[in-house]
């Protein structure tokens, strides 16, 4: 289903010349891809940034067997077509999904099941910030740390896109929230979100105060995107019965630890990488957002935090912008 004369033959997209810095980002022409069996074809108006897109920009991050070339694992749009059986969606609902790949484009595809409306009152730049991390929260914290209500989350990397997400998610949830970040504007962003704690890492140790701040028991579930010498200390920072769960190792994916930690305290140290799984799978993420999240997003409870929005021709800022490491939430690519 689609309105052919209005879909072009071509389309703007950011491609990975090859591996490198920023600058490898170039724009070209691509064929519009069309929609298969149960996709749609989304009109890409803004698209969101993540750390993966500089992976892959760097080499070490290639797209799963099947997915688009280009960097890009959320947009915001319209539908332009849909492919057989899709039906879910009619063609101009505004929606934001998330994709394997190929955000980075005016045109992007994606299963039917791994999109979702756009929240009322919502820009598409706003949306465009919603799926990689709402998705990658929502599995990790709620499904796979299994964080309760009046339990303690401790969240490393509160100032990026993951960390904001997951700040609000697990206080709107009712758990009390400890989080790190790299300064005290950093660390201010993060209280005003709702975190309970926030620990400058430059100047505390967080394991201390994680331990200070809940009386000696510790966290019930940490979410870490830092591994390296982070994983012996979370060991420690964590409750009897604590949830471990890895999401990124930016410090080094090569730890040393004391495992007789894990067993006395009953620890369960897992991870996952989203990017990899089936649409199918990602469904089963998606229709809990929209059935427990999207109620919040709609009445604006909790929000994305937007940093800095960059035309999608000038991919190679954003991307500059995130590697800095100065930036506040989530970078946004405008497509319109």
């Amino acid at each position: 289903m689609s309105d052919q004369s209005k879909i072009p033959a071509k389309m703007v997209a950011i491609a990975i010349s090859e591996p490198g810095g920023p600058l490898v980002l170039k724009p070209e022409k691509r064929d519009v891809p069309v929609p298969g069996p149960g996709e749609i074809l989304i009109r890409v108006r803004a698209a969101g940034v993540n750390r993966p897109d500089i992976l892959q920009r760097k080499g070490a991050y290639p797209a799963p067997p099947g997915a688009s070339d280009l960097p890009g694992l959320e947009v915001a749009g319209e539908v332009a077509a849909s492919g057989e059986g899709a039906t879910r969606w009619r063609l101009g609902d505004r929606v934001c999904a998330l994709t394997p790949g190929g955000g980075y484009a005016e045109y992007c595809l994606v299963h039917e099941s791994n999109a979702l409306p756009v929240p009322p009152g919502f820009t598409f730049t706003e949306a465009a910030a919603l799926p990689e991390t709402f998705f990658t929260v929502w599995h990790n914290v709620f499904e796979r740390g299994a964080l309760k209500k009046g339990e303690t989350l401790l969240v490393h990397g509160g100032s990026s896109g993951i960390g904001t997400t997951a700040i609000q998610l697990a206080s709107a949830f009712g758990a009390y929230v400890i989080t790190t970040a790299g300064s005290a504007d950093k660390c201010a962003a993060c209280l005003k979100l709702g975190a309970d704690r926030a620990v400058n890492y430059q100047r505390e140790d967080f394991v201390a105060v994680v331990k200070e701040a809940t009386e000696g028991r510790g966290a019930d579930v940490i979410l870490d995107m830092v591994g390296g010498d982070y994983v012996a200390r979370n060991y420690h920072a964590a409750a009897v019965d604590g949830r471990i769960v890895q999401i990124a190792t930016q410090a080094g994916p090569i730890a040393s630890a004391d495992f007789s930690r894990l067993m006395v305290k009953r620890l369960t140290h897992t991870g996952s990488t989203l990017r990899p799984r089936t649409a199918e799978f990602k469904a089963g993420i998606a229709a809990a957002l929209e059935a427990q999240v999207w109620p919040l997003l709609a009445s604006r409870r909790i929000a994305p935090v937007m940093d800095m929005i960059y035309p999608l021709r000038e991919a190679w800022r954003a991307h500059e912008r995130m590697e800095e490491g100065s930036h506040i939430g989530k970078i946004v690519l405008d497509v319109a």
